[in-house]
C-alpha cells in the first residue's frame, strides 16, 4: 500500500482530477502536489531585452504556480502538501519522486499547506522517497492518442517506482 504520493499539477482540469483521483484511491497516504516551472518556457531568455526580464518572467511563473497548487489542493477534501520547483518537468518530477533534492531544484522548492499558508519551515517537504507517482495525461483523440503526452511518457519510462498516468 503506498504511502506517500506524489502528484503532477500543471494547472489543467485532468491534473486535478488525477490529484482528487490519488486522494480517493489512497485514502490513508499522504498526498503532495507538485507543480513545476519550466525555465524552457520563458520567452524572456538571457537577452530579454531589458533588464530584469528573466527575474520577472520568474515571479510571474512562481506566482501562477502557487496559484494552480492552491486551486488544485482546494479541490481535495483532505490535507494535501504542495510543492513548487524549477526545472525540466519530466526530471523534475522523477527526481522529486526519488527524493532527489539536487535534481529537483534544490532550494527552490516551496512546502506549503494546503491553504496556501507557509507552514513556517521555509524549505520544502521532506526529501524522502516517494511510493507512488500520479500524473495526467493530455487529452488527445486520433493517432496521437495511441501516445501518453511526453511528460506523462517520460516519467513512465524513467521513475524506479509506480506511476498511475490518469485520462
Amino acid at each position: 500500500m503506498a504511502k506517500r504520493i506524489l502528484v503532477a499539477v500543471d494547472g489543467s482540469e485532468e491534473a486535478t482530477e488525477a490529484l482528487a483521483f490519488a486522494a480517493d484511491e489512497w485514502p490513508d497516504a499522504s498526498l503532495t502536489a507538485l507543480h513545476v516551472i519550466n525555465p524552457a518556457e520563458s520567452t524572456t531568455g538571457a537577452d530579454g531585452g531589458f533588464p530584469g526580464a528573466v527575474e520577472q518572467w520568474y515571479d510571474s511563473a512562481h506566482a501562477r504556480g502557487e496559484r494552480i497548487l492552491a486551486a488544485a489542493a482546494d479541490r481535495v477534501d483532505r490535507p494535501v502538501e504542495t510543492r513548487l520547483e524549477v526545472g525540466r518537468p519530466t526530471t523534475t518530477i522523477v527526481a522529486a519522486a526519488a527524493g532527489s533534492e539536487a535534481e529537483a531544484g534544490g532550494a527552490n522548492g516551496v512546502d506549503r499547506e494546503e491553504d496556501g499558508g507557509d507552514t513556517g519551515s521555509g524549505t520544502r517537504a521532506s526529501n524522502q522517497p516517494f511510493d507512488h507517482v500520479v500524473l495526467a495525461s493530455q487529452g488527445r483523440t486520433g493517432l496521437s492518442r495511441v501516445l501518453l503526452g511526453s511528460v506523462a511518457e517520460g516519467v513512465v519510462r524513467r521513475a524506479d517506482i509506480p506511476v498511475t498516468v490518469v485520462r
